[in-house]
């Protein structure tokens, strides 16, 4: 493996980065030291895969652009995969405020946080171990402190703890699901587990909302909203129908085009050419 490691003097007793280090794993890699850690230590999976279990938790498998927490005092293991090792960065963290700070977070309760990357959340902790990097100094000594507290502040907002999140209503969990789809139908890697994973709520929970209150399930109102902006497309433009695949979110005009037929009951190309013709 290559990788580095940092000890830092730190001043505050209320919070603090006590030491940084980041790795390349090697396959199967697994950490082989004491698991019962004194303090907190953040990982972010910069790239690969793995797996992570804390006590009275289930294994998980994790990925870039997830987060993973050894919280103090608690038995965790976690190892590299043997086909796509994981590199990831870490941060040790102590003081008295450290366990209160996380407690609003659902990375309290689960140890880990999936796909966080393009969140406040993950910027400011990028920021932070950079900011571990610098040279001692009261000026980096203050802007640790400040992301520090900036990091917690963005994983409390970004992902609160789950008993906050159900006091959300099911009509508000509706719509932000709708919501949601509507803003990102033409992106081809968009999921229905995203999209759980996102509103931290189960797969088979939201298929229920939706089937309750629409009679259609989750991916069904994603194929819909697909296919009607497609139609709108053919409808509106002389785009190449690979161009309008791409534009609902299918990145295979072979597949776009199946999928539009068993909706319309025509072709793509079918379609525009029964469409009356334009003054």
């Amino acid at each position: 493996m290559d990788g580095s490691y940092r000890t830092l003097s730190g001043k505050s007793l209320e919070s603090n980065i006590l030491f940084w280090g980041q790795e390349n794993c090697k396959p199967n890699y697994s950490f082989k030291g004491n698991n019962v850690r004194d303090n907190y230590v953040i990982h972010y999976i910069q790239k690969g895969k793995g797996t992570f279990a804390s006590a009275n938790h289930s294994m998980v498998s994790l990925k870039a652009g997830d987060v993973f927490i050894l919280p103090k005092g608690v038995p965790c293991f976690y190892q590299a995969d043997g086909q796509e090792p994981w590199s990831y960065f870490w941060l040790g963290l102590s003081g008295i405020k450290i366990r209160a700070m996380l407690s609003g977070s659902l990375l309290s309760t689960q140890n880990y946080l999936k796909q966080v990357q393009g969140s406040k959340f993950c910027q400011s902790l990028n920021d932070l171990f950079n900011a571990a990097h610098s040279p001692n100094s009261l000026t980096n000594d203050i802007l640790i402190g400040a992301l520090l507290y900036f990091t917690f502040y963005n994983l409390n907002v970004e992902y609160p703890t789950k008993k906050r999140k159900n006091s959300i209503t099911k009509d508000e969990q509706l719509r932000a699901a709708i919501t949601y789809l509507r803003q990102n139908f033409d992106n081809s890697n968009l999921s229905i587990v995203d999209l759980c994973n996102k509103m931290d709520i189960s797969r088979s929970y939201l298929y229920t909302l939706f089937k309750n209150n629409l009679s259609f399930s989750p991916q069904q109102f994603l194929i819909n909203l697909r296919m009607e902006n497609a139609k709108e497309f053919l409808a509106n433009t002389d785009d190449p129908i690979q161009l309008v695949s791409r534009a609902v979110g299918y990145s295979d005009e072979f597949t776009f085009s199946k999928a539009f037929k068993r909706y319309s009951g025509f072709s793509p190309k079918m379609y525009r050419q029964s469409l009356p013709k334009q003054d």
